[in-house]
């Protein structure tokens, strides 16, 4: 299978490539960065830039290499570095124009990244807490700012996108909800720091996601046949502090404490992934944040 990744120079991109290379798909990677003119690794996925808030360079790009499938990561990551107006008129532009690109050239398949972020009480201010925990995505989507906007609007595209009669050729789509994405080098430091300090609030409940069982989820999303447009979840299955989800929250939280629903395991993470392994036979790993 023919599979284009944007976005392929960050955590989700590179993890995504690597997993789709490994299972032996013709990758082409892309992202801003210029690329290494001259001999290139023979092994490394063929790279074209490619600004795709450009209109036309997206085009360009889709119609020039023309997969079967294209798995949209390309974006500014998360709200808190970048400017409202920064991160709207980035990674709602890049999306439409993929979309379209994909509708006009005649891609089957558009897989994209949401975020955690979409029910909105994690970003904005002040932080609120969900309706009820697990979250899943039956959960309201009331976003505040400009990050968590632009990824309902990103899934409504994508509504509006599978629906259309006029596409190239019919198009189905997922969109991925990521919780907070960790690499290898962020369990000696980051997480270490999390599992040791005294409990109290955070903004997600102590959930996170591997870049590479994403990468995994990613590429079952861009293979797997599904109808319409999915949205799905994507989290490792315990929590950060590998402790009992019920005894943070009531520790962190007091009277305040959301409704806790059916875990399927004691030291759950706050996201339930169940629709992903459903849908994919995805089955992210656990017992990561303790390695």
């Amino acid at each position: 299978m023919k599979i284009l990744v944007t976005g392929a120079l960050g955590k989700v991109g590179r993890a995504t490539v690597a997993a789709a290379q490994a299972a032996g798909h013709d990758v082409t990677a892309t992202d801003q960065a210029p690329p290494s003119y001259g001999p290139t690794d023979p092994s490394a996925a063929p790279y074209l830039r490619a600004d795709l808030t450009d209109f036309g360079q997206t085009v360009d790009l889709v119609g020039r290499v023309r997969p079967d499938a294209v798995v949209h990561t390309a974006g500014i990551p998360e709200p808190f570095q970048d400017t409202e107006v920064a991160i709207f008129d980035t990674n709602l532009p890049a999306l439409f124009h993929v979309a379209e690109a994909v509708r006009l050239v005649g891609v089957p398949r558009l897989v994209a990244m949401s975020s955690e972020t979409a029910p909105g009480y994690m970003t904005g201010d002040p932080v609120l807490l969900p309706d009820y925990l697990p979250v899943d995505e039956n959960h309201p989507l009331r976003p505040r700012e400009a990050y968590a906007l632009t990824k309902v609007l990103g899934e409504h595209m994508l509504d509006a996108l599978v629906r259309r009669q006029d596409n190239a050729v019919p198009v189905t789509a997922v969109s991925i909800r990521p919780s907070l994405v960790t690499t290898g080098e962020m369990y000696g430091d980051f997480i270490k720091r999390t599992r040791e300090a005294e409990i109290a609030p955070s903004f997600n409940q102590w959930t996170f996601v591997d870049a590479d069982d994403l990468g995994d989820l990613a590429l079952r999303a861009a293979t797997t046949e599904t109808p319409g447009h999915e949205v799905v979840y994507a989290a490792q299955p315990d929590n950060l502090r590998g402790e009992p989800l019920a005894d943070l929250v009531a520790k962190a939280y007091g009277d305040d404490a959301p409704e806790i629903r059916d875990l399927e395991r004691p030291d759950s993470g706050a996201i339930s992934v169940a629709k992903a392994r459903r849908l994919f036979g995805w089955e992210p790993r656990t017992g990561l944040a303790a390695r």
